[in-house]
């Protein structure tokens, strides 16, 4: 059993100390800075004496491929026995532009309070009480998630101090959480490998995101996330003079169709128990048009995030066409309908409009285009993908512009110039992952719950909620996963990036497969400029909350 009295004495002290060297390293996501958290966790691990020691215990493991070299960084006390829980938590954090003339003081926890209080009246209700209060931290990746993660490398050095440690305890910090992930697919392969290497069993993996409460006394558990697929719609319409409308189709008028049909459709949304996943909502939506002229466009385009409690990429995909088809069929009517009334006030300008309704999937279009180009298609496609993955790498393109360079440009090899829709999936993907769907959890795991809520009533006085999915998405997604291999052949067929920039290590996580749940700190306003972290959370309640838990699975 950890000797709880010892471990935790004065930890708050650690923590703060720890966050805000953490927070000073402003890693802003997808920049090189990112790599400010991982010198600074490389330089304040290498002076712990146990790492001193055990140099083979800590380090950093490479991004393949990455842009910016960044790293995932982690640290390891070995105990005795082969059953390890593995802490996770991302140091990346998004950038300072809403905090204006206060951007130098971003990352300076102290100094911005106290600048804050002299505009507090221009904040809102809530964070102009916190502030006053002084019970909250603000400042930028205090809340999401240096806190949370600075907690679980306090405990880890208090951890290395112990002569009699049973178990082991990994920390993991990645990069990318808000943006890719590439730091999270990197880590199942490194925890794959220290599986492998040390024969460890892996128990448990908690990630300390910071939670929110809708009731001060009333914390949140979570034991699993929700998953993200983001679909894209291409519309290939049929160009014509704005004077000769009937002889065209135009493409935003379908794309805007598809749109209203599952802007926050709640058939999307799968439900599980009482929890229900929030309706999809679209991301981008955009025309080819580059100038003015007096034609309509020949494509329209956009993507839309839809989040998941249980539904496969394959499910979600059916659903898409369907709409799509649904879609195409009532424009196609709509467009009849008006060109009848224009034909008994006008002359007609054709017999029938010829259009039809075509949908098809972008595995469908690559395949239409190979067989009728064969090689030069092959070949062509396959330099100027590597043309569209280098404009990513050098920040010319984001991920949406690049997919849709892609499919323009299989595009210019379909002889078929009749309208028609073609979908497919965006990266990243996250599975959607729970401790409901877990098969053979320990008995310690399957009821950390209760223990940990028994726990925080008798020492806090405050009761904690379980969810079975953290809605805010987050990277315990990749800690398992359920038919895995099914999943990636759906995400082969539709989603043009996979295998160049984006991949899903399914072997890693199926290797590391374990049960998760969420222990982090309360927290508000994620992202805002009044971005804060309960001080009493940080210090005190979580850290000893994790703690418990790791007695508990490692007892």
């Amino acid at each position: 059993m950890i000797e709880e009295t010892n471990v935790l004495k004065n930890i708050g002290t650690d923590i703060k100390d720890f966050l805000y060297g953490y927070i000073g390293a402003k890693s802003l996501t997808y920049t090189p800075g990112e790599k400010e958290a991982e010198y600074y966790l490389m330089d304040r691990l290498g002076k712990i004496p146990y790492f001193r020691e055990h140099p083979e215990f800590y380090g950093t493991y490479g991004i393949e491929g990455d842009p910016f070299d960044r790293k995932v960084s982690y640290a390891m006390v070995r105990g005795t026995g082969n059953d390890t829980v593995v802490l996770i938590h991302h140091n990346d954090v998004v950038d300072v532009e809403d905090y204006k003339l206060l951007k130098p003081l971003a990352f300076s926890p102290d100094e911005l309070g106290e600048e804050l209080k002299k505009i507090s009246g221009s904040l809102p209700e809530d964070a102009r009480q916190d502030l006053a209060s002084g019970d909250w931290l603000f400042g930028r990746g205090g809340c999401d998630m240096k806190g949370g993660g600075s907690i679980q490398f306090s405990l880890l050095e208090r951890y290395s101090r112990l002569k009699d440690f049973r178990g082991n305890v990994i920390v993991t910090a990645v990069p990318d959480e808000e943006n890719m992930s590439a730091g999270m697919r990197a880590a199942v392969k490194l925890l794959a490998e220290l599986k492998e290497k040390y024969g460890l069993e892996y128990k448990m993996m908690i990630n300390s995101e910071p939670h929110q409460r809708k009731d001060p006394e009333t914390g949140v558990f979570s034991e699993g996330t929700v998953g993200k697929i983001m679909p894209f719609v291409y519309v290939r319409g049929y160009l014509s003079h704005i004077g000769k409308v009937y002889e065209g189709l135009n493409p935003v008028n379908l794309l805007s169709e598809i749109v209203r049909r599952t802007e926050l459709n709640i058939d999307f949304s799968d439900v599980v128990g009482d929890e229900c996943a929030p309706p999809p909502t679209w991301l981008c939506m955009k025309d080819s048009k580059t100038h003015y002229d007096v034609s309509m466009p020949i494509s329209s385009y956009g993507c839309f995030s839809i989040l998941t409690l249980n539904q496969r990429p394959s499910a979600v995909l059916s659903r898409v066409k369907k709409i799509c088809e649904e879609s195409f069929d009532a424009v196609i009517q709509d467009m009849n309908e008006s060109y009848r009334r224009f034909c008994e006030a006008a002359k007609p300008v054709a017999q029938a409009l010829p259009w039809k309704t075509k949908v098809m999937d972008f595995n469908e279009l690559f395949a239409e285009a190979e067989n009728t180009y064969g090689e030069r298609f092959r070949n062509d496609y396959k330099s100027r993908m590597g043309e569209i993955l280098q404009q990513v790498a050098d920040g010319e393109l984001d991920l949406i512009q690049s997919n849709l360079k892609i499919v323009e440009f299989v595009y210019e090899y379909i002889d078929d110039l009749s309208p028609r829709v073609v979908y497919g999936l965006i990266p990243p993907y996250y599975p959607s992952v729970s401790n409901i769907y877990f098969q053979g959890m320990d008995p310690a795991a399957e009821n950390l719950y209760d223990d940990l809520n028994r726990y925080a009533e008798e020492n806090f006085g405050q009761h904690y909620n379980r969810e079975y999915f953290y809605t805010g998405i987050c990277d315990l997604s990749f800690s398992s996963i359920t038919d895995g291999q099914e999943i990636y052949q759906a995400l082969e067929e539709s989603m043009p990036l996979l295998g160049h920039y984006y991949d899903l290590p399914v072997d890693a996580i199926e290797a590391i497969s374990m049960p998760c749940i969420n222990i982090g700190p309360w927290g508000k306003d994620f992202h805002k400029v009044t971005e804060r972290v309960n001080k009493t959370d940080l210090c005190e309640r979580t850290p000893r909350l994790l703690n418990r838990a790791i007695e508990l699975i490692l007892a």
